[in-house]
């Protein structure tokens, strides 16, 4: 419960000092002045970025190596997303290919197509997961 409170705490800081430095740019009206307030809110969200990556990593990495059978599920997920992308990767087409006057590389078309191919194959995996889940609640 006290990572709870300091996390509030910590959100709530950093939303007051979001707050203050975006007042501090709506006030200016110059462009050099604009400039100087940017790069502190830039730095200001790759810290916040870096925080909640470094929190939810933590939390995941926790409960995943609490509970053996959550451990175990999540392995044979990612075993079968890896034989998705390999398929994928496998049979994507890899040819160079001309777009807007630049010439693309093969190896470049290739992880493309792999991607696209992917995509295909994880929309059908998400269609038929909803028809099979739809067919069975009309059985019951």
């Amino acid at each position: 419960m006290k990572l709870h409170n300091l996390t509030k705490f910590a959100a709530i800081v950093i939303a007051i000092l979001g707050i203050i430095f975006l007042a501090g740019l709506m006030s200016s009206s110059d462009d050099d002045a604009n400039n100087g307030w940017i790069s502190p809110l830039i730095y200001l969200s790759y810290i916040v970025l870096v925080i909640c990556i470094a929190i939810v990593l933590i939390y995941v990495l926790k409960n995943l190596f609490s509970n053996k059978e959550n451990f175990k599920r999540t392995i044979i997920s990612l075993g079968l997303f890896l034989g998705v992308i390999l398929i994928s990767y496998v049979l994507a087409g890899d040819e160079e290919v001309k777009a807007n006057g630049i010439m693309h590389s093969s190896s470049t078309s290739k992880l493309v197509g792999a991607g696209l191919n992917a995509f295909y194959l994880l929309t059908l995996v998400a269609l038929g997961t909803m028809v099979w889940a739809f067919l069975n609640k009309l059985k019951k």
